[in-house]
Formats: structure tokens, sequence, C-alpha cells
């Protein structure tokens, strides 16, 4: 079984070792500490659980000095979700280099959130890459890619959840693969035509039909439905949107669920969170409460 160390810290990235550990020997794991001892830390539970030998590097001058007098008998490492920008000298500990799992098709949605730039930008084609890093942002070399349909109502949740499930299939498949030197590393393809993708911020959250399309509101909710989440003055009432539906050749009638957006377009809003009692409801439900 080959040996492989892993770095990683959030969810995602616990998926990510949950499935390795099943077909590689896991020399050590990297991840970040948690600040408080409340903070989720999947990583490190799921290390613990399991008694991997473990270690933490929560910044890249860190992990610089974690590795620094380290000797590893695995030739490849793994990083998935770990939030950390890597130096060459990291890299350069690997003769077989360190592989990241990047959930888009590479050189589209370079940077730190692909998934949610993918269903934002109206995209019915994803998919996983398995890249061998660089100091630089996602420009490495291809060991495997793999596309994936993105459903129509898809959200970054869902959406996220089938990635992983391909990547860990992609992982068990092309890394041994890769390793026994049955792969030739590729480069991306028309790398000038690539797409970033960027860590969102609360602001990104906000909806404002006056300059977006039915179909950009739409794509937005389904998006950020988990962080930063689309907000929304309904009713007067600054409202968390969770689900809404363009209406195609809708005549503008006056219908409390609904928002004329650019373009004369118009958005059906099916589900919110209540601003008074912070519950997720239908639409309908909260509206009979205003009136």
């Amino acid at each position: 079984m080959n040996k492989i160390v892993f770095l990683g810290a959030g969810p995602v990235a616990a998926e990510s070792l949950k499935s390795l550990v099943q077909n590689f020997e896991i020399e050590l794991v990297i991840t970040k500490s948690r600040k408080h001892a409340r903070d989720a830390a999947p990583v490190e539970d799921f290390a613990t659980e399991q008694k991997l030998p473990m270690k933490f590097a929560s910044n890249r001058a860190e992990l610089d000095d974690l590795i620094a007098d380290k000797n590893f008998a695995s030739r490849v490492a793994v990083i998935v979700d770990y939030g950390v920008i890597v130096s060459q000298k990291v890299i350069d500990k690997f003769p077989l280099g360190i592989i990241n799992s990047h959930f888009s098709l590479l050189p589209e949605w370079r940077g730190a959130d692909p998934i949610s730039f993918a269903i934002l930008s109206g995209q019915t084609v994803t998919g996983v890459s398995l890249m061998i890093i660089e100091p630089t942002l996602d420009t490495g070399k291809l060991i495997a890619q793999k596309t994936l349909d993105v459903a129509p109502d898809d959200t970054t949740p869902t959406l996220t959840d089938k990635l992983v499930a391909l990547s860990n299939n992609m992982l068990a498949e092309f890394l041994p693969q890769y390793v026994d030197g049955k792969i030739t590393p590729f480069e991306q393809q028309n790398p000038e035509s690539a797409t970033y993708s960027r860590k969102l911020t609360k602001a990104d959250g906000n909806l404002d039909p006056a300059t977006m399309t039915a179909t950009e509101c739409e794509h937005k909710i389904r998006a950020f439905i988990e962080f930063p989440r689309t907000r929304l003055n309904f009713h007067n009432k600054e409202t968390i949107v969770t689900a809404a539906q363009v209406l195609n050749g809708f005549a503008g009638d006056d219908w409390p669920d609904v928002i004329k957006c650019a373009d004369d377009t118009f958005l059906q809003i099916k589900e919110l969170i209540n601003p008074k009692s912070g519950k997720k409801m239908k639409t309908a439900d909260y509206l009979r409460g205003l009136h």
C-alpha cells in the first residue's frame, strides 16, 4: 500500500481523508490547529479517532518550520481544502510532488471557491482536476481530469457532495497509477483563458434586482445558500432568500412573492428565512403572517 502525507483542514478535507485511509497508508496528517475548544476541526477529529499521526501548521511559516527537518518515506503528498499557501521547499520534500484535488476543470475557476462560482456563472458542467501544485495559483500540471454535470437545482452544498465523491474515486484510481509511473502529467489546456474565483465576503450576498436579471439572482441564491447567503429587501424587511424561481413569460401581475429584476425579468421568491423567527419557511406562509 502506497504511503502518503495528507494536508487539509476543512470538512471537504475530512471527507477526502476518510476515503484515502481505505486505499493508502497515511504517514502523517498536517492540519490547522483549532483556535478555540468549540471550533470545528473535522480533520483533527477524524485523525484523532483513527489514531493517525498528526502535526499542526496554520500558515505558510509554520508549515515551512514543520517540514524543515522531516524526511518522509512518502514519495507524494495530497492536499485538499487546506487554505495554506505551500512553498517550494515543502513541495520539494516529495519526489513526486504534492497532488491537489481542485473542484473545477482547470484552468477554469482557479482560486478559493470554484464550486460557488460554477453555480454563480450558470455552468451546466464542472468537474475535478488532480493537479501537481506549484507555488503559483492552480497553474500546475494535471494527472487526471473528469467532468460532472451541474443539475439545474444544484446548490453549493449539493454540488460539493457530488464533487467530493468524484474526487475520492479519482484519487483512489489515479494516484496509485501516478506513483507507479503509469501516468505522465500534462499541461492545462488554454491557460490564457483561465478564470478565477475568490474567497467570498458577507457583502457578496446582497441581491440587487435593479441591476441583476432574474436568472442571475436565482444563480446567486443557489451559489451562496450557505455563505454568505443572499439578502433582499422584501416587503420592507431585509430577508435571507433560500429558494427562488425564474418566471419566464410572466406578465408582471401583482403577485406579492414576485420581484421585478433587470431587463424586465421576474423572480418568484419560493422560500426564505423569517427575519423575526430566524426559521426557514415557504414564502406563501410568510406572507400570510404579514397580512
